[in-house]
């Protein structure tokens, strides 16, 4: 008999939802971590000084609160302590002449913050939701079904059905169209723009990229609707919860495991050989939560044809990333609309130009001489984060190169383009002095700053291979139908019960936990054969 029914290679979140989910339909579930912490790209540690409680990676979580794994987890995951907090000033956009613009929680307050920035640029809003809210189904259709199945066939007769044939093929292009030129047809104001196109970064987009301006659309409803939830404590608390379900469950997660190989026998995954020898055996199902390099690589060399496992090994990654965590002896104060100190995201940039540029530069290997700024601050929500008084704020930078090949502003020595600890703490300067000329106490409260370049990111977490915090670029062909590769779309591989899941499978990157509850729900529907004798007997 095999050690169990399920074994999941990697902790992040993919693989714990899919993990509990299994666990909860009677799955005998084991994951496998190499690090010593679960969780993958959720972390949650005193990072600069004890008592500041640091989102190390990922930190905000309207994906999951508004995902399917969280709606039937929701209840199990409270009962063990998992609680969300939630805001009603989500996100807004600060420009360098100290105007700000706001996306709020309803549709009557972003009508009103959008007219005080353009007149009409309220009614736009209300079009793109009276457009939208009909199919939102449809939308979040695209992101929630396994394509490449007859689901992902059910989801396009269902459009085809309600939209018709050249509703159909207009609902496609909307998918299609680059984040630029939804803002300019929609809204007239620059601030508008500027509001809204930076948030095609947190999906791996630039807004000049294919399929940009339907992941503007699907955010802007999204944080609409859904606010900007945190777990009180820290994201940990969400993977705490997932690991006791998942042991409630009679399954197990175990960290220090790193798994070198898949066992494969006669074209059919049996389990997988641990670092040191030690092997384990899985009866219904391998799945993998890695990148493709590592599966196609290491996991998988010589078992599948090789035109996969080339493609695979050639897949491509994208832009990397730089965090940055200060620690505060109060709290930011910001110059300017008072609103800008209660809001959980804000990004400095000068608009929709602005965020083009910045990424131009990177994807060119060039250090952006003004990057789009995102300043997270989680004690708007949550101050359990921080000693009482304090001040704590989570900087994410995602236009940056993982070769540097030189400083768009002419400024900082790139050396031989590799990410030194020098190189690290002048670029993270330049973005210190952004701020601060917008929060002018940030230096005089300053406790300690911790920097973390793409090489430290990719150091700590091997899924953030190049320091991409999105696993893998999400150009059109590395996107939706073709994602990982049209090669291989899909979360099924071509050896029998090995799965794929996490942020380098459809539908990306995120905390939705998209990709391993659709797997999970694959593993958990009744054969065909328990179908028929089901159908037999009624």
């Amino acid at each position: 008999m095999a050690d169990y029914d399920a074994i999941v290679v990697g902790s992040g979140i993919n693989s714990l939802a899919c993990a509990a989910l299994l666990a909860r339909g009677g799955f005998h579930v084991c994951v496998l971590e190499r690090e010593d912490e679960l969780g993958g790209a959720i972390r949650t540690a005193e990072l600069t000084e004890p008592g500041f409680h640091h989102d190390v990676f990922s930190a905000w979580h309207p994906l999951w609160v508004g995902g399917a794994a969280h709606a039937e987890l929701a209840d199990e995951l409270a009962a063990r302590g998992l609680e969300y907090v939630n805001t009603e000033h989500p996100t807004a956009t600060l420009f360098p002449d100290g105007e700000a613009a706001f996306l709020l929680r309803t549709a009557d307050a972003n009508a009103e913050e959008l007219d005080r920035h353009a007149q009409g640029d309220g009614d736009a809003w209300r079009r793109v939701l009276g457009e939208f809210l009909p199919n939102a189904d449809l939308a979040f259709g695209v992101l929630g079904t396994e394509l490449w199945s007859k689901d992902g066939l059910a989801l396009g007769l269902r459009a085809y059905r309600r939209l018709g044939r050249r509703g159909a093929v207009e609902f496609t292009g909307n998918v299609l169209a680059s984040s630029r030129d939804w803002l300019t047809d929609s809204f007239a104001s620059e601030r508008a723009h500027g509001l809204l196109a930076p948030w095609v970064l947190h999906t791996g987009l630039g807004p000049d990229a294919a399929a940009s301006g339907f992941m503007t659309q699907v955010i802007g409803v999204a944080v609409q609707e859904g606010g900007m939830p945190i777990p009180r404590g820290g994201g940990a608390r969400l993977v705490d919860a997932l690991a006791r379900l998942i042991a409630d469950h009679g399954g197990s997660c175990e960290t220090g495991r790193d798994v070198e190989r898949i066992l494969v026998r006669d074209g059919l995954a049996t389990g997988v050989r641990l670092a040191g020898g030690e092997q384990l055996t899985a009866g219904r199902a391998v799945i993998t939560n890695v990148t493709p390099t590592q599966l196609y690589g290491r996991l998988l060399d010589g078992e599948v044809p090789p035109k996969i496992a080339e493609r695979g090994r050639r897949f491509r990654y994208g832009r990397s990333e730089m965090q940055i965590h200060f620690a505060l002896s109060e709290p930011p104060r910001w110059e300017g609309d008072e609103r800008l100190g209660q809001t959980a995201i804000v990004h400095l940039t000068p608009g929709l130009d602005g965020v083009s540029r910045a990424v131009n530069e990177a994807e060119r290997g060039l250090l952006p001489a003004e990057a789009t700024v995102v300043v997270g601050q989680p004690l708007t929500m949550d101050p359990s984060r921080a000693p009482a008084g304090a001040g704590l704020l989570w900087i994410q930078l995602q236009e940056l190169p993982w070769h540097v090949k030189g400083d768009a502003a002419g400024e900082l020595d790139t050396g031989d383009g590799a990410w030194t600890e020098e190189l690290r703490e002048r670029y993270a300067d330049r973005i210190q002095a952004r701020i601060a000329r917008h929060v002018p106490n940030l230096e005089p409260s300053l406790r300690r700053r911790v920097v973390l370049s793409p090489a430290d990111l990719q150091a700590a977490n091997v899924n953030l291979h190049q320091g991409d915090p999105y696993s893998g670029s999400l150009a059109l062909d590395q996107n939706l139908l073709w994602r990982p590769f049209p090669a291989s779309p899909g979360h099924a591989t071509a050896v029998k019960r090995l799965w794929h899941i996490g942020a380098s499978t459809h539908p990306g990157p995120g905390l939705g936990a998209g990709s391993g509850t659709l797997v999970a729900k694959r593993l958990l529907a009744p054969s065909l054969a328990a179908r028929v004798t089901k159908r037999l007997r009624v």
